[in-house]
């Protein structure tokens, strides 16, 4: 990885796809995701029992978890955002100007900017799939002190089974291949580590939509599953997946669901 003028160079032609996506959807990317907001409530409690807490939230997108953790936790936690993402990361610093502790960082997750044993706590919402797990994990287990906690929180494979565009939106469960089950994520992590699973936590969010706002979601490509689409492909699919909602619900404009996510708690021993 290689970066020139705050912009990173990438190699790999998939990592090449997702850099332009998150590029391109950075600006609105605020705007077409959803914020969990009991995922915060519970790190809260988790952390109640530290006074200070020097953190890192890798893959942080445009920070939309990072600004929610600094508000409930107050001065009590200082946080380093790190993203591959130059535009991401230029969402962060438009809203972040008067908080004092947090700063970004651009950065690979299997190449982290932090010095050993440095850290109490590392987040990444929604963006372990992304990663070379192995070595994310060898750098998390680098960086973090004894004791330190690694947060993942993330779609499982048969969650994503479950969730509404994996129903209704043809291929969508082909097209996103990169989820892990427990087993795998939790094998991937502990191994070669020092970093043991100590709690496993599951969330179902309630989500309510109408078809055109998840029509426009899709359009937008809010999750990146849909940049993995070729253009024709994805206009086929959208059409099929207009007619399976009008199949599916009596009204359209009161589409309800459930979501499902997990959180992993990895403690360093």
């Amino acid at each position: 990885m290689i970066y020139e003028d705050g912009k990173a160079t990438v190699t790999s032609s998939v990592d090449s796809l997702m850099l332009d996506h998150f590029s391109q959807i950075a600006s609105i990317y605020s705007q077409v995701r959803t914020i969990d907001y009991e995922l915060i409530n519970y790190i809260t409690k988790k952390l109640a029992f530290k006074q200070t807490i020097v953190a890192a939230d890798i893959g942080c997108g445009d920070g939309r978890y990072s600004i929610k953790l600094i508000e409930k936790l107050r001065n009590r936690l200082s946080l380093t955002c790190v993203d591959v993402n130059y535009e991401m990361l230029q969402q962060i610093s438009k809203i972040s100007s008067n908080i004092q502790n947090l700063q970004t960082k651009q950065a690979i997750a299997e190449e982290l900017p932090f010095a050993d044993n440095s850290l109490d706590c590392i987040f990444s919402f929604n963006a372990i799939h992304h990663f070379k797990i192995n070595e994310f994990a060898k750098e998390c287990n680098r960086v973090l002190k004894n004791n330190g906690v690694l947060f993942i929180y993330t779609r499982l494979k048969e969650q994503n089974e479950s969730n509404i565009w994996c129903k209704f939106f043809p291929d969508f469960s082909k097209k996103e291949n990169r989820l892990f089950d427990i087993q795998s994520l939790t094998k991937h992590i502990s191994n070669q580590t020092s970093l043991n699973l100590t709690s496993t936590e599951f969330f179902e969010h309630k989500r309510s939509s109408d078809i055109q706002t998840l029509v426009s979601k899709a359009e937008k490509k809010h999750y990146s599953t849909f940049s993995l689409y070729t253009v024709s492909e994805f206009e086929k699919s959208l059409g099929k997946f207009k007619q399976n909602i009008y199949q599916n619900f009596s009204n359209p404009e009161n589409i309800q669901w459930v979501d499902e996510n997990t959180m992993f708690l990895f403690q360093k021993t």
